[in-house]
């Protein structure tokens, strides 16, 4: 699997930390991290909660990235974002149990932490600890076990919603502001990181467009 790590610009200076915490857990299982930043509070590509919604969104739909891994100061901006687009399902997760249970119950894409409100000490213990128990089985088993039939059907329910009550991507993409959608687009590892593993060819062609 290939997660995606995200920060806006109000927790960018938390950037290495939380990589290094998910990257800790995450590569012995096999998984890829990459870190589309930002990386520090001065980067010269600056992304708010919303744009980190919109880029989650272009990382999923296009195949670049299998999961997100996002956040802002309390998560809840980052959570609002990214369910706003079509192709993502992100949980607000801010403890090991809310990552078991959102893998197991909800078994969404993308995930929103706060790393402002409480990350105090042994914050990246629990960064640690969140990512074991998101990460560590297979999703969408459910729990406690006697509720794994309707909590399956419930989720493939959400999916079909959200399919209907969602503009497809490629419309947000030619509708949404331009200069927006190309500063969401102009991190300084995007083009390395996305052209090399974007899956779709319409979303490639179009964000080539936006950035030429």
């Amino acid at each position: 699997m290939r997660i995606a790590l995200i920060n806006e610009n109000s927790q960018a200076a938390k950037n290495s930390m939380i990589e290094a915490a998910l990257k800790e857990v995450v590569t012995p299982m096999g998984h890829v991290v990459d870190n589309y930043g930002m990386y520090a509070a001065e980067d010269e590509a600056q992304l708010t909660y919303v744009q980190a919604g919109l880029l989650a969104a272009i990382l999923l739909n296009s195949g670049a990235a299998d999961f997100v891994v996002t956040g802002c100061g309390t998560g809840e901006g980052a959570m609002l974002a990214c369910n706003a687009f079509p192709g993502v399902l992100c949980g607000h997760v801010v403890d090991p149990s809310d990552g078991f249970m959102f893998a197991q119950i909800n078994d969404g894409n993308a995930i929103a932490m706060p790393f402002a409100k409480g990350f105090g000490w042994g914050a990246e213990l629990n960064l640690k600890y969140t990512f074991e128990k998101l990460f560590g089985s297979e999703p969408g088993n459910g729990y406690p076990p006697e509720r794994v039939v309707p909590e399956q059907r419930n989720k493939k329910i959400l999916d079909s919603i959200k399919k209907i009550t969602h503009t497809d991507m490629m419309t947000i993409l030619k509708t949404i502001d331009q200069d927006f959608l190309k500063a969401t687009v102009s991190g300084a590892k995007f083009k390395e990181l996305f052209f090399a593993n974007c899956k779709c060819a319409e979303i490639r062609a179009y964000i080539e467009s936006v950035l030429a």
